[in-house]
């Protein structure tokens, strides 16, 4: 997995990833607005630890290449 993952999480036994879901769509918000192909909807890789909960959302590296260039996000 090379979504952003820190050293720290690389050695965890207790994360789980499921497949790839759609960040928008159904009537629901859209969380990566402009980053998808025409009318479908960028992905995510969702990542949970069995011990605390914590879920995280990583982007795929075909929505993050369009970020630069996109009107609807910009850098902090």
């Amino acid at each position: 997995m090379d979504q952003g993952t820190t050293v720290s999480e690389l050695w965890r036994p207790d994360l789980y990833q499921a497949r790839d879901v759609d960040s928008g769509g159904s009537g629901g918000p859209d969380f990566l607005p402009g980053l998808g192909r025409f009318i479908l909807s960028a992905k995510f890789t969702l990542v949970v630890c069995r011990d605390c909960g914590l879920v995280r959302l990583f982007a795929q590296p075909e929505a993050r290449a369009k970020l630069k260039d996109s009107k609807k996000w910009k850098a902090v």
